[in-house]
């Protein structure tokens, strides 16, 4: 527990209670009632250290005590480790007072403190006939990405990356309360009111949610791979059921909500069009692998791979840390845990700093977004583990900008220092749509960490880094670029798509000139 929550004042002068008692204690270890050793109401102890009026009374020498006892010589530190609340003074004799319990008892009464947590947050799951349910399942049966809810519209889908509105009536502000109004806890409404948003999950059990994901799954073509059929879950039956994650937040003093549909099946790097050298990426025992794009380009889903990869290939006890689990991994042959934000911890660099004490080979973050998770899985990745984590930037270079600029000038040649001796690939991708309209395509950056690379980034010469890229095709790097024309040739997406999004237009016309 941190020390701001104990009283140092209040642990001094319950340990020279504690003293005074065992000067007091009869040989065969009872308390004498009368010798003021009743150590359970403080209200009589001064702040100056001595007893009350009434406390003082009793101390004569029908009670035993010494005339004067001198202060302890050293006091205790508060000890870091403990939960929320301080532990409640025992009485000296009594089960698990100080002294008398041995080491064992006392690990048990520690694992005991765990019950002085607060509960987590309950993972709600809805009916298909709840009206929230009801989005939910169309969701899964149009193959939507995500679910917008905003007052004054009706509910908008987001279908291989395309907006399309649903045929409900437009929603007012209660409507849209209304919908979440079960899963308002009191966590949700503080967080709300804090800082304007809270994340939660949400399941759709039942048949509903099996029939809408076979629906959904009828209406793909079995060749149009996408993204959003990646998302879709494909066991059936009863066991079948839609995961969403749901951003609740204000928007012009009103509730408004975004709701992601979450897979369940993991995917493989065929399946999402990924190269098959990516699985080279996971080999390493340790180094820092980053997956980049924009909200929404398919980042977790590669993380999933290659956890899966890793799953498949080898063993290795394997902690994701996400918010929330986006894809629940079965052990196979590795060992895997799932930590989720809000669940089992409270903050990505809570739960990176705890689960390096947790004897991991594979740690994935779901996202860096601060400086101190941004330290530490660097710290991780250099201390021999495979750190997987994903990073809000547009392509490789930039994600080196984007770490080295959140610290401060002071700490930045250090950093970049750490970042090229622990960084292994940076893969960036954006989800284009294809040229047949059926679904969406990555268009893939990789960057690894080869010996010019980590000189220029020690040497703060990132603008080389694009360079490296492009001359080393020989060891399994591409641009962008590259990987855009590679897909017009292919006749996968069109020529308009690529030069929207590619970072260097000019080297893309040259690749498609020769």
């Amino acid at each position: 527990m941190s020390e701001h929550l104990r009283d140092p004042e209040l642990d001094r002068l319950v340990h020279e209670l504690n003293r005074r008692a065992e000067l007091e204690r009869p040989g065969d270890g009872d308390v004498d009632a009368d010798s003021g050793g009743d150590l359970g109401d403080l209200s009589d102890f001064r702040e100056g250290g001595g007893f009350g009026a009434d406390a003082a009374a009793g101390a004569g020498p029908a009670a035993g005590f010494s005339p004067a006892i001198p202060p302890p010589a050293t006091v205790p530190p508060p000890r870091a480790n403990l939960p929320y609340a301080p532990r409640a003074p025992r009485a000296p004799g009594a089960p698990g007072a100080p002294g008398d319990q041995p080491p064992g008892e006392e690990r048990a009464e520690a694992g005991a403190w765990l019950d002085q947590l607060p509960a987590p947050p309950p993972r709600a799951s809805l009916e298909a006939g709840d009206a929230l349910g009801r989005l939910l399942a169309e969701a899964l049966r149009r193959g939507a990405s995500d679910l917008l809810l905003l007052a004054g519209l009706p509910p908008v889908f987001r279908i291989d990356g395309r907006l399309k509105r649903g045929d409900a009536t437009p929603l007012d502000a209660d409507d849209v309360a209304r919908l979440f109004q079960s899963q308002l806890t009191s966590r949700v409404r503080r967080e709300i009111a804090e800082r304007g948003a809270a994340d939660f999950s949400l399941r759709l059990a039942g048949a509903a949610a099996a029939e809408a994901v076979l629906a959904a799954q009828a209406a793909l073509p079995a060749l149009a791979a996408s993204a959003a059929g990646d998302r879709l879950d494909s066991s059936g039956g009863a066991a079948a059921s839609g995961r969403f994650r749901v951003n609740l937040h204000r928007q012009r003093g009103q509730l408004a909500a975004s709701v992601r549909t979450l897979p369940r099946e993991v995917p493989t790097l065929a399946g999402l069009n990924l190269p098959p050298s990516f699985s080279e990426l996971v080999k390493p025992s340790r180094g820092l692998v980053l997956i980049c794009g924009p909200t929404g380009s398919g980042k977790s889903s590669t993380l999933a791979a290659l956890i899966g990869e890793i799953n498949r290939s080898r063993t290795a006890h394997v902690i994701t840390i996400e918010d929330p689990v986006e894809y629940e991994h079965r052990s196979n042959r590795s060992l895997i845990e799932h930590v989720e934000i809000g669940r089992d911890a409270r903050s990505f660099s809570e739960a990176l700093r705890a689960a390096l004490r947790q004897d991991p080979d594979v740690i994935l973050v779901g996202e860096m977004r601060d400086l101190e998770t941004m330290a530490t899985a660097i710290s991780a990745a250099e201390t021999g583990h495979l750190v997987l984590a994903t990073l809000h930037s547009n392509d490789a270079v930039q994600s080196v900008h984007r770490i080295v600029d959140v610290f401060p000038p002071s700490q930045q040649a250090q950093i970049r220092q750490q970042l090229a001796l622990s960084l292994h690939a940076i893969v960036a991708q954006q989800l284009v749509p294809r040229a047949d309209g059926r679904g969406r395509i990555p268009a893939i950056e990789l960057m690894l960490a080869s010996f010019p690379v980590r000189h220029h980034i020690r040497s703060d010469k990132l603008e080389k880094l694009y360079n490296e890229i492009t001359l080393g095709k020989r060891q399994g790097m591409t641009s962008f670029e590259e990987s855009l024309a590679q897909l017009v040739r292919e006749g996968r997406i069109d020529l308009d798509e690529a030069r929207v999004r590619a970072s260097h237009p000019e080297e893309l016309d040259t690749r498609l000139r020769g």
